[in-house]
């Protein structure tokens, strides 16, 4: 069973198309069925071996991509039950779209910091953002 889909967090294949000079990635298309609306876009920098959990947005979907590095995203329900675990970067160039209400925590598995990008469909908004100190879930090994 997929427990991704259950929660409705889909992890998209994207396109990186070959360009002289430099490479095109792509992140999202209003016509694609995650996309919501946007709002706002930022990146995250999470540091190599570090470890930034736990939060979850109570309004906020979230489409996430790694263009630089490689970072590892583990997601879980109110319950504590585990959702997925999943590792995306560019040796796997996919966007995982986010729905509110799931706890979420990442860790920086490249050697040099790893970017990720948000592209939200709400401003980011600290007062909509739960919390909660690492020890609350477990931080999972990386999935193979």
């Amino acid at each position: 069973m997929d427990l991704g889909r259950i929660h409705n967090i889909r992890v998209v294949p994207q396109k990186r198309i070959s360009v002289e000079g430099g490479d095109v990635l792509h992140v999202i298309n209003s016509t694609e069925p995650e996309f919501k609306e946007f709002n706002e876009a930022y990146f995250s920098i999470v540091k190599a071996n570090f470890i930034k959990a736990w939060k979850r947005h109570r309004k906020m979907t979230m489409n996430l991509i790694v263009p630089i590095g490689r970072v590892q995203f583990i997601f879980y329900n109110g319950s504590g039950e585990l959702i997925l675990n999943t590792t995306i970067g560019e040796d796997n160039y996919c966007r995982i779209t986010v729905p509110p209400k799931i706890w979420f925590g990442f860790k920086g598995l490249a050697k040099r910091d790893s970017y990720i990008l948000n592209v939200a469909d709400i401003p980011h908004d600290p007062l909509e953002v739960d919390r909660k100190p690492l020890i609350d879930f477990n931080f999972l090994p990386e999935e193979r």
